[in-house]
């Protein structure tokens, strides 16, 4: 991702360009074939550092490599950018760039979401405690749960597969987007703007827009964060749930720690989610950087100004990097994920037996009892058991409901026991979890971005 956005491979994509247009107006009779082939041996002799120097003199980022490829071309440098505006050559860099960067992306998050397939798979059955309101509920699974985290993946994969595949340049259309430099080079030709704006974007692989003003709409780099935003949202909480199952009070998960990590310079017991807390804290600038994106889009004034060059320098490649490490360090994460079945049974002994009161209240009500009496009874019985669980006490659910006279009218002590075991009360969970486990896996095999 870092080469993507290097000062080495954007002049390179302009010398691209640069190249393209020249065999163009070499194909419309407008350049020599020697001036192209001058260019061609050139094009990949970028030097960074007599283009910044060139630069301090003018002022010109686009201008100073022209100049810089230009004395490498005694014969072609003189037709470099002929007609063009700076536009022309960098916003379809930028767009070649975005889409490289997509790529990137998708390919690290298919081999992400194929990890998830995996754990979905190993503990569809694994059954966990599932809290609402950070609280205690009913038991859910573990792979239930993580089928949660990749069903968002997996429509940020979609949506952003969806928008690489219609990125797109502003074309060749001049300084206000009319084309009229172009028109008066092929002026006296049978040849249009059109097509000579075709066939370089044909070269480039690369579809125009076809009405902007100097550079395409901004509104495309709004889209394009905007969907990393979506991103970091569904690895943020990931990354945040896993901050909170950490935690000693639950402790059933956890990121890897290695044998020699130091978690605290203070505390040297410190176990720190710090992989988890880095992907929140990259999330948050993603999503932050938004507003500026929206703001470019909106405060374009007319057919354009200046005021969104310098903090795109700085938005798009900071936006790729930050969901790049993101998506690397949930790669890590769940790959090495510490799972503790202790805590998790530990979980489910302490809090399971309350979310069973709902089966002994069905099961009741189906032979007999009055569903307001029965729920009330078993209200009475659960704050008491809470309020000795809270003391750090074994829980005295099971015992009060077995010698409860009320209860025992309708259940046998068998039965009780049985509706009690909350590790069975996970509905169809362990199924659907499998079930998308193999959605991803069924969607990924058609992009052939990992394997069947």
């Amino acid at each position: 991702m870092r080469a993507v956005w290097s000062e080495t491979h954007k002049r390179a994509l302009w010398r691209r360009i640069w190249v393209a247009l020249a065999r163009t107006q070499h194909s419309l009779g407008l350049v020599t074939a020697e001036q192209v082939a001058d260019l061609e041996a050139h094009m990949h002799d970028v030097d960074v550092e007599a283009a910044l120097a060139i630069e301090a003199r003018i002022h010109h980022d686009l201008m100073a490599e022209v100049q810089a490829y230009a004395q490498q071309c005694p014969i072609g440098g003189g037709i470099i950018h002929l007609g063009a505006t700076s536009a022309d050559i960098e916003d379809n860099a930028d767009a070649l760039r975005l889409r490289e960067s997509l790529h990137i992306v998708l390919t690290t998050l298919s081999s992400l979401l194929g990890l998830f397939a995996s754990q979905i798979e190993e503990t569809a059955e694994q059954t966990v405690m599932a809290f609402t309101h950070l609280q205690p509920a009913e038991p859910t699974t573990l792979g239930y749960r993580l089928a949660l985290y990749a069903q968002d993946l997996l429509e940020d994969y979609m949506g952003m597969r969806e928008l690489q595949r219609h990125i797109r340049g502003k074309g060749f259309k001049g300084a206000v987007g009319t084309a009229a430099s172009y028109a008066q080079l092929l002026d006296g030709t049978p040849h249009t703007p059109e097509t000579l704006e075709s066939l370089v974007m044909s070269e480039l692989d690369l579809l125009p827009y076809p009405i902007t003003g100097q550079t395409y709409p901004r509104k495309l780099d709004w889209q394009i964060i905007s969907a990393l935003a979506g991103l970091a949202s569904s690895l943020y909480k990931f990354a945040f749930d896993l901050r909170v199952l950490q935690s000693p009070m639950i402790g059933e998960l956890g990121e890897p720690f290695a044998r020699l990590q130091v978690g605290s310079s203070a505390m040297p017991f410190k176990r720190n989610p710090i992989n988890s807390e880095k992907t929140d804290s990259l999330g948050r600038l993603i999503v932050a950087l938004t507003q500026t994106a929206w703001e470019n889009a909106s405060h374009s004034l007319l057919e354009r100004t200046l005021d969104d060059s310098a903090n795109r320098r700085e938005m798009l490649p900071i936006a790729f990097l930050a969901a790049d490490e993101m998506l690397n360090v949930t790669k890590r994460t769940l790959a090495n994920l510490r799972i503790d079945p202790n805590a998790i049974q530990r979980n489910l002994s302490k809090y399971g037996s309350f979310a069973a009161l709902e089966r002994i209240l069905m099961a009741s009500v189906k032979y007999g009892a009055d569903r307001q009496h029965i729920h009330e009874v078993l209200r009475e019985y659960s704050m008491q058991a809470w309020a000795t669980v809270s003391a750090d006490q074994p829980n005295p659910l099971e015992d009060l409901l077995i010698n409860s006279v009320e209860l025992r009218r309708y259940l046998t002590i068998e039965q009780i026991r049985s509706l009690l075991d909350a590790s069975t009360y996970v509905g169809t969970a362990p199924k659907r979890a499998r079930e998308f486990a193999a959605t991803i896996r069924s969607v990924l095999a058609e992009d052939h971005l990992y394997p069947n």
